[in-house]
């Protein structure tokens, strides 16, 4: 019998390669544990999880065996780790492998937010450009002040980017790192009054909920620019919003939201936001590097070997 139970809305190629590895059961999500016979939830040893569902207690009691969640994603706050470690179930996920496609990203929203590209690609694509001319003049990015909220590994790879842009870094994290320099902030307010753009880089999760709140979108000001991969939940959305209809802000290029995927309405009004639909490591190589690191961190365990990117 297998000991591995695979939950989530995995690719055909993902789903594949898990099957080939692991043998997994396989159901699309945390409310289908339940389903399962007890002979089945009673051999299941290991949980290969993928998506935003929650899995929490209740999915874990059902599992009465389990000793890991291996997740599929650098962010696990889908899982309530406290309630993991409680049971003695460790945690891992999927960190480093996705970073750069998700700092690559963070930059591209700043620069089509600030540059204004979707707008000057449908002036061209429309016909305006040959009717009335070249675009209307934008923003200079390069240059500015840029803030990052949570210097972990991904703000790391943003604020290097960044720096190569010519821009000077402030960043805001729970301590002071090792910088080449760069303008630490012990408050999130404090670091938006001194910057032009705002890159959102937290992890998910209770202790970082409406983390950039409504003072820090009022202290970014006119000109700001406010940039999220990190977690819908991170950044206080209805006054983020409201900043943005009011003109408070210049404007934002958003990859997360509340309630994915459907969004506020209202954001598909705004012609400040870039909307993009939260697939900062969506490329082909990053995914399936997350895919094999879950796959190695569950083969790991079943082979009583170190786990290579343990949570807890």
């Amino acid at each position: 019998m297998t000991a591995t139970l695979m939950i989530g809305p995995y690719s055909e190629t993902d789903r594949d390669a898990m099957i080939e590895a692991l043998d997994p059961v396989v159901v699309s999500g945390p409310g289908d544990v339940a389903g399962l016979d007890d002979a089945t939830r009673a051999g299941i040893r290991a949980v290969a999880f993928k998506g935003h569902s929650a899995f929490g207690a209740d999915e874990m009691d059902l599992l009465p065996n389990l000793a890991l969640i291996a997740n599929y994603g650098v962010g696990y706050d889908a899982i309530d780790v406290t309630a993991a470690s409680a049971r003695g179930i460790k945690v891992t996920n999927t960190p480093d492998v996705l970073n750069d496609d998700v700092a690559d990203l963070a930059v591209a929203l700043l620069l089509m937010t600030g540059r204004e590209m979707e707008h000057a690609s449908a002036w061209a694509r429309s016909g305006e450009w040959q009717a009335k001319g070249e675009y209307p003049l934008n923003r200079k990015v390069s240059g500015g002040k840029a803030g990052i909220v949570g210097l972990g590994r991904i703000g790391r790879e943003i604020a290097d980017r960044l720096a190569a842009f010519k821009m000077d870094i402030h960043y805001f994290a729970r301590s002071e790192k090792d910088t080449p320099g760069w303008t630490y902030h012990s408050d999130p307010v404090s670091l938006a009054e001194a910057v032009d753009y705002l890159v959102v880089a937290l992890v998910g999760g209770k202790d970082t909920e409406k983390f950039v709140s409504n003072k820090v979108i009022e202290a970014l000001g006119p000109r700001g620019i406010v940039v999220n991969i990190s977690r819908g939940t991170t950044v206080d959305e209805a006054a983020l919003l409201d900043a943005l209809e009011a003109g408070k802000i210049a404007g934002a290029g958003l990859d997360v939201f509340l309630n994915e995927p459907n969004i506020d309405p209202r954001f598909y009004a705004l012609d400040n936001v870039v909307i993009q639909p939260h697939q900062g490591s969506g490329t082909h190589e990053t995914r399936a590097e997350m895919a094999a690191l879950q796959r190695n961190n569950v083969l790991a365990f079943l082979q009583d070997q170190p786990l290579l990117t343990p949570v807890n």
